[in-house]
């Protein structure tokens, strides 16, 4: 029920890209041009930016996204309270999510399906994005959120939610507020995630893309979640790349700070990891809602 104009407003916003709006919508870019440039006389405002090959939110755009959200939540309120009305759902669900997608996205994702579903009885295991593939390979698992860049034949994947990864240190390094080079990564203390971390190997990928190798770097430390991480960047003169949902109230709070480079990003989706073939009912359920 989402409207389509404003459904196609919403993605771009979240994926701050044209083109991946269009083909995670499956319309072309121009299409994509013409729904914005519709809201946009509708609204007389401009909604995005245009920032070299990037694009970015006006203020205007921000109060929209801001807003698209709220009606987005709306209509999911709306279409599963008709659904509790209309049907009743029972069974049990066991979700294996990768660390960050556990810690900090899930929880009020889960605490929303429990609203409304109270009879469905979720069990949350968590692990790297290897750990997750092993028990569902194991159908220990009925499915997985991930953040890894590998993909295996054995499973399906399905996107989730767009995500940003960023450099982050203490607020008051003494680089906090300047603009890096990508190759002054090799002059700076480094924290990163374990060896089978999900956002690892994703970093690994970007930084290899970019000419940078990341056993050249000084990694001081690699430790096992982003808490760990966060803490000891307050102790230290090191940084670490962080996905941004990982980092939201310490940025608010202005304990750490996010350190720009120049002319380089690290943006990524989340993915469903699914058995292959029909899926279950309830898994189908839950799709549906977390998808909203």
């Amino acid at each position: 029920m989402f409207d389509y104009r404003l459904k196609v407003f919403h993605t771009v916003a979240s994926r701050l890209s044209f083109t991946k709006a269009s083909e995670e919508l499956h319309i072309s870019q121009p299409a994509v041009t013409k729904h914005i440039k519709e809201i946009e006389n509708q609204l007389s405002a401009k909604l995005f930016d245009r920032k070299g090959t990037s694009i970015e939110l006006t203020q205007s755009g921000k109060i929209l996204y801001e807003y698209a959200e709220k009606i987005r939540g709306l209509y999911r309120d709306l279409e599963f309270e008709i659904s509790q009305v209309n049907q009743q759902h029972k069974g049990k669900l066991i979700i294996g999510a990768s660390t960050t997608v556990a810690q900090y996205i899930l929880p009020e994702i889960l605490a929303k399906f429990n609203t409304y579903y109270k009879d469905i009885k979720i069990e949350l295991l968590t692990g790297n994005t290897e750990a997750i593939s092993v028990l569902l390979k194991e159908e220990k698992i009925d499915l997985g959120i991930i953040e890894g860049e590998s993909q295996s034949s054995y499973f399906d994947y399905k996107s989730f939610k767009a995500d940003e990864i960023v450099l982050a240190a203490k607020t008051n390094h003494s680089l906090a507020n300047k603009t890096l080079n990508i190759k002054d990564l090799y002059t700076i203390n480094m924290i990163f995630r374990e060896q089978g971390s999900g956002t690892l190997e994703f970093i690994q990928n970007r930084l290899r893309d970019n000419g940078v190798n990341i056993n050249e770097l000084n990694t001081v430390i690699q430790l096992g979640s982003s808490e760990s991480i966060k803490n000891y960047l307050l102790h230290s003169d090191c940084m670490a790349f962080l996905s941004i949902s990982t980092i939201l109230n310490e940025l608010k709070n202005n304990i750490l700070t996010v350190v720009d480079i120049k002319s380089f990003s690290i943006e990524r989706d989340f993915h469903f990891i699914l058995p292959k073939g029909e899926q279950s009912e309830l898994i189908k359920l839950f799709l549906r809602f977390a998808e909203l």
